[in-house]
């Protein structure tokens, strides 16, 4: 008796040029993640409205107050 198995690549790889691409890509979103002034706006984003109004901040302005010496003058 005869068999005969087939072996397919159940998940075929992009091309070489699509994957440096991706990681690039992925290096660069890891770099503005580990931002510092990201993670600063992201810490304040997670505080309540009270605990902003102590700052003297509200959550429209937490983007100038991180990026005040850098975007706003």
């Amino acid at each position: 008796m005869a068999q005969a198995t087939t072996n397919t690549d159940l998940y075929p790889k992009e091309p070489v040029l699509s994957r440096f691409a991706a990681w690039i890509f992925a290096g660069m979103m890891k770099i503005a993640e580990n931002n510092p002034r990201l993670r600063r706006a992201r810490a304040l984003q997670a505080l309540s409205d009270a605990q902003l109004a102590e700052l003297g901040l509200t959550r429209e302005t937490i983007a100038h107050h991180v990026f005040r010496d850098v975007y706003y003058t």
